[in-house]
């Protein structure tokens, strides 16, 4: 027997992908032809590489396509599905097989970044062949609205809401009652969703849903991906919420560790955010998936300041303008920010800082007492407003606070890329977005605290207009080559496809 006669020799995993795939879609694309049965007289257990007749193909094109779809196929077995490009899964077309129920607590109209991304995401992922419904809360941080349609659809996108509104968001207590409230809607949401969706993804918001995935999984057989925004209870511990060796700790981890066994994915943000999930449960290594959040370089344009109608509106065109957007919350460094801008305050550069959070009371507090000037407070935008918003700068700031780096990751650096703004980030020493910036060439980083520094860094940017530029020329760049939607959703996307296999 010669070499193109040979069997396909699967393995166990492969099989049951090849028994899955149905040529006729797997060719829609590459053949115009239309299929015509497939020859009786083929042998088709080499195809299958048994003799199983119930296995049989029914629909295929002539065997004048079978070695180069046997080559396709054989390319697709070799894989394991962990190196093979996009290109070649949409060739496939097995996006059909995912069909995804997402469970987050945001959703639009909620303008929770989590909730935005994962909008994008669903929508990316829709293009790429996959069956997307949405389950999601009631909106709680909406501009213009406390109340939402039950059933939407979006595109091919279904969206289910809970019918419980959520009651007192903006406090500790309130979003604690939400998101129990929420968890145990989508509770009685996958009772039924089980029946004809084949994977669930599960963000931590609220922090405990993604036990349903585990229950799904034990009760139904359900495959789930876990997407890790934020590390619980290690966050708690670190905001001193809870003790290290509290027994609700110790039980937290506990079943954090059985979610994460059973999960057929995990996604986080950061690699510092993988080398913390290894070091409480090490067995789960190989599931793990770094996958960055994203923005759209479609919709943030680099917006010169004398024509963007938002910086008109605040007096910032003829100010250097440094820019906070998005939550001031408790794992964000706002402090360093408070003491670079008293070192400035005789100069004419403008902090802004847009967005609401815990820590924003207080710093508006300490801008007061000490009587700064330069200084200007606005609330969050709607989404229209943020091409313009966001562009009404000259040098935008993100911050994680010390013990931090591990344990979240700053989504507001993406939308800062986009701008085609330079970026500077505090946060601590050995954290991951050092070397990002590094790479990116796009700014400069400073530890937690080293406010002279960082004051140092924006002075000299206000007098060097060229350096500026090409700083953001370069933020811009990297973004479109490495965190786009595009990019990023087809990363989820294997991650998915993985776990229905």
């Amino acid at each position: 027997m010669n070499n193109k006669e040979q069997p396909v020799k699967l393995t166990n995993m492969s099989t049951n992908i090849v028994k899955t795939l149905k040529p006729q879609h797997l060719l829609k694309n590459l053949y115009t032809e239309k299929i015509q049965k497939f020859p009786r007289d083929v042998n088709y257990s080499n195809f299958y590489g048994q003799s199983n007749t119930s296995n049989r193909i029914r629909d295929f094109p002539r065997s004048i396509y079978l070695v180069e779809y046997k080559q396709r196929l054989t390319q697709l077995v070799q894989s394991h599905h962990r190196d093979l490009k996009v290109a070649n899964y949409e060739f496939f077309r097995v996006g059909h097989l995912i069909k995804l129920s997402v469970i987050t607590q945001f959703f639009p109209p909620d303008y929770a970044a989590t909730g935005q991304l994962i909008d994008e995401l669903v929508k990316h992922l829709e293009q790429q062949g996959v069956d997307v419904e949405v389950f999601t809360s009631q909106p709680g941080y909406a501009f213009q609205t406390s109340c939402a349609p039950a059933v939407e659809q979006s595109g091919r996108v279904k969206i289910k809401r809970s019918r419980t509104t959520q009651l007192c968001p903006q406090r500790i207590r309130g979003k604690a009652i939400n998101g129990i409230l929420f968890t145990l809607r989508a509770a009685l949401y996958l009772l039924n969703a089980a029946r004809h969706r084949n994977v669930v993804l599960l963000t931590t918001a609220p922090p405990f849903l993604p036990i349903l995935g585990y229950l799904a999984h034990v009760l139904f057989g359900l495959s789930y991906v876990c997407v890790l925004y934020d590390l619980y209870p290690d966050i708690a511990i670190a905001l001193d919420v809870i003790p290290k060796h509290h027994l609700l700790a110790q039980f937290w981890r506990l079943i954090n560790r059985q979610i994460l066994r059973k999960a057929k994915g995990i996604v986080v943000l950061s690699p510092a955010m993988k080398r913390q999930v290894i070091a409480s449960c090490p067995e789960v290594a190989d599931k793990i998936s770094v996958i960055h959040n994203w923005a759209d370089p479609d919709s943030i344009l680099p917006i010169a300041k004398e024509d963007n109608w938002f910086a008109r509106k605040y007096n910032l065109v003829n100010k250097f303008t440094v820019l906070y957007s998005g939550n001031m919350g408790r794992c964000h460094d706002i402090h360093t920010i408070l003491n670079a801008a008293k070192y400035l305050q005789k100069e004419p550069i403008q902090f802004v800082c847009i967005g609401g959070g815990a820590r924003r009371e207080k710093l508006i507090e300490e801008v007061n007492r000490l009587g700064l000037q330069n200084f200007l407070f606005l609330p969050y935008q709607e989404k229209y407003v943020l091409p313009y918003s966001l562009t009404a700068c000259d040098l935008s700031l993100v911050s994680v606070d010390a013990g931090m780096e591990s344990l979240v990751a700053p989504s507001k650096l993406y939308p800062a890329l986009a701008t085609g703004r330079p970026v500077a980030v505090i946060c601590p020493k050995h954290s991951y977005l050092r070397q990002l910036i590094a790479d990116a060439n796009c700014g400069d980083t400073f530890e937690n605290a080293d406010s002279y520094e960082l004051a140092e860094f924006i002075y000299r940017l206000s007098g060097d207009r060229k350096l500026a530029e090409g700083m953001g020329q370069s933020a811009r760049q990297y973004l479109q080559s490495y965190f786009t939607p595009k990019v990023i959703s087809r990363q989820y996307f294997e991650v998915l496809l993985r776990a229905v296999m």
